[in-house]
């Protein structure tokens, strides 16, 4: 009989006093022997609601039984595992790290009733950084790619975000000719400017980009669909037409004092560190000033991106949330890390007021105390009320993470496309628009969500757009 192991392998990490020198990754991963040990203890249930769980299904029984069956043979281990993750998810060594996975497929593990679920998370991003490590996964691309059966059919995606990104990739692997139009100069979307190198290092976005350029696909960058190519001319070329361009228009807040320097939405603040490297200035051109004393306003992953950012460009953080803790939405790890590195958390305190200096700089940020009620609105969040109490906290630099949503230029272009009053795009159980041929998926049809889901939204749109394209060529 199968002993059963309650308690995780852990997986080491940077120490603090280390992390907060510099932007190098926190969680530095599972050997292969960590790996193994850890999948010893999965049940290897049938049917798996772990796979379930998950967005884009990958088979996670599957890969984690590949890597137990052949614990003598690293390399074969770990082709077997990468294979059967493919299957479902080419981005694995970006979705092992930033996936909420206590959410979604850990939340339903088996395991978890008797113990600490598997670590299916780390555990995808050991297969795919050790494939990269030693070449596993270029020998396994090699293999795939000659099998592929070109089609004559193109497909325009635009956003080269996390939808974006894996619609392509699920649409390369079936022979079409895919390019994606991102309108940064660099593709990636949320996954470059918004989360930072210590959760997610840029290397590694890079190394699975280069992949799906190797899978056929082709990117350009700096292009604006609805600026530097119409959305007809897209029409015109494609025979469909995928929107994954995500939702990057930060919310603010509309409170006295709101226009005054060093006030930033993590949109910018994080934009600024992560993709103009402001960290470096002036070897780089974009500058950033946070000051002694930084204020986030917010409790979601965002929110704690920047707060730990702040940190590592030596500022006092505190993040203030209308809330309590039990609704923070960040992830309980992304937490942790932040309490860790000193950052700390003042709650129930709901902005109201943004006070400046005679420079017209912000200096501090007055709160309304807030008084959590027993009764739980829709969300199951409990009610809050206005104390009437106020609090001051000083402040150099304040950060809005309260949430994005979705771009208003596309629209703008493409008035046909129905969307709802918040600009969040309508689509089918097909994931197609109400304009034949024009798919659409991610935050742009859910407002802002995760990256998995975003994703499960692209793998999802391919399916249709090929079941459209075929039904096209064999009516023509």
């Amino acid at each position: 009989m199968m002993t059963l192991i309650k308690e995780r392998v852990p997986t080491p990490e940077r120490p603090v006093e280390e992390r907060l020198k510099g932007f190098m990754e926190v969680n530095l991963g599972y050997t292969f022997e960590l790996a193994v040990k850890e999948a010893e203890r999965c049940l290897q249930c049938s049917p798996a609601p772990c796979t379930q769980g998950c967005p884009v299904h990958i088979d996670v029984p599957g890969f984690i039984r590949k890597l137990r069956e052949n614990r003598d043979n690293p390399e074969k281990a770990v082709k077997e595992a990468l294979e059967v993750i493919w299957a479902c998810n080419t981005l694995p060594a970006i979705t092992g790290r930033v996936c909420p996975q206590e959410d979604q497929c850990e939340a339903v593990c088996v395991m978890g009733k008797v113990g600490e679920p598997i670590n299916i998370g780390k555990l995808e991003r050991f297969v795919a950084d050790y494939a990269r490590e030693k070449g596993i996964d270029e020998k396994l691309l090699q293999e795939i790619t000659p099998k592929i059966e070109k089609k004559k059919e193109k497909v325009a995606v635009i956003g080269a975000g996390p939808a974006g990104l894996t619609c392509a990739a699920e649409l390369a692997k079936e022979g079409y000719q895919v390019t994606i139009f991102e309108a940064l100069h660099k593709p990636g979307g949320v996954l470059v400017y918004g989360i930072p190198e210590f959760r997610l290092p840029k290397e590694t976005i890079e190394k699975e980009l280069e992949k799906l350029k190797k899978l056929g696909v082709e990117i350009k960058t700096d292009y604006v669909v609805g600026r530097t190519i119409t959305f007809d001319e897209l029409l015109e070329e494609y025979d469909a037409v995928f929107i994954g361009t995500g939702a990057g228009t930060p919310k603010l807040l509309n409170i006295p004092g709101i226009n005054l320097n060093g006030i930033y939405s993590a949109n910018e603040f994080l934009t600024r560190v992560n993709l103009m490297k402001a960290y470096a200035f002036p070897e780089y051109e974009t500058p950033i000033k946070v000051g002694k004393k930084v204020i986030v306003i917010g409790a979601g992953n965002t929110a704690m991106d920047a707060a730990r950012t702040a940190r590592r460009l030596g500022a006092e953080v505190t993040i203030a949330y209308r809330r309590g803790e039990e609704d923070v939405t960040a992830r309980v790890e992304e937490v942790a890390h932040a309490k860790e590195e000193g950052v700390k958390f003042e709650f129930f305190l709901n902005p109201v007021e943004f006070i400046g200096d005679e420079n017209g700089r912000v200096k501090a940020v007055k709160f309304e105390k807030m008084r959590p009620l027993e009764e739980r609105d829709a969300r199951g969040k409990r009610k809050l009320v206005p104390t009437g109490e106020t609090a001051v906290l000083e402040a150099d630099t304040v950060i809005i993470a309260i949430g994005k949503t979705t771009s208003k230029l596309l629209r703008m272009t493409l008035p046909q496309i129905e969307a709802d009053e918040h600009g969040v795009i309508k689509v089918n159980e097909n994931m197609m628009t109400n304009i034949p041929g024009v798919f659409a998926g991610g935050d742009a049809i859910r407002g802002e969500a995760t990256v998995i889901l975003a994703m499960g939204d692209g793998r999802k749109a391919a399916k249709g757009i090929k079941q459209y394209l075929e039904e096209k060529r064999k009516s023509s």
